[in-house]
């Protein structure tokens, strides 16, 4: 009984579309013609395809992506991830703190602006796949270089030196910053940094 309730709704989802505006519209709302659609949750046991297998809500996107069981088994989940909306906007709140143009600032102050910002990505936007922050979050330690080598001229003209220092403040203070804290250190930028 309840597979065949399943599947006669499935059935029915197009009628969703007639449905929906006119009870929207007792309550004086409409949908909006280009942003309704039915999207396709395809994962490991829907393999089938369709035009819409992807949305975006509040800052996630909603699509297949790997992941693995409990028991360490690779499977498609249909889940969400930070959409690239979101990381545009991380990045442009990121270039607005013009780190790399602050010399006159220290790293503590630059952390004191930073991490609560970073605290609230992480806290959103980590929920689901944080690895997707990763390339928006090492941005941070991309400016933090070239702070650096604005800062002090014995690192000037040397990005490489600037990347062993700033693995070098890591190793002293690894709590520093809140996205060194959530994996996103410099370490594993240079071969041989001590």
């Amino acid at each position: 009984m309840g597979r065949y309730a399943a599947l006669s709704f499935w059935f029915r989802i197009p009628q969703l579309l007639v449905i929906s505006p006119r009870r929207l519209a007792d309550c004086r709302l409409e949908v909006h013609p280009d942003k309704t659609r039915i999207v396709y949750c395809k994962d490991s046991n829907r393999t089938g395809s369709n035009e819409h297998e992807r949305f975006d809500y509040l800052g996630y996107t909603f699509r297949p992506r790997l992941a693995v069981s409990k028991t360490g088994a690779r499977f498609v989940s249909f889940s969400p991830g930070v959409s690239r909306d979101a990381q545009r906007a991380m990045g442009v709140v990121i270039r607005a703190w013009r780190i790399n143009r602050r010399s006159d600032r220290t790293l503590e102050e630059f952390a004191a602006i930073v991490n609560p910002i970073v605290r609230g990505w992480l806290n959103y936007y980590g929920r689901f796949y944080r690895s997707q922050l990763k390339p928006v979050l090492r941005r941070i330690n991309a400016y933090l270089v070239r702070w650096a080598m604005n800062k002090y001229k014995r690192l000037r003209g040397s990005p490489q030196r600037a990347r062993q220092w700033l693995v070098g403040v890591f190793r002293r203070q690894p709590d520093l910053f809140e996205h060194w804290r959530a994996g996103m250190a410099p370490v594993g930028w240079t071969v041989g940094a001590r």
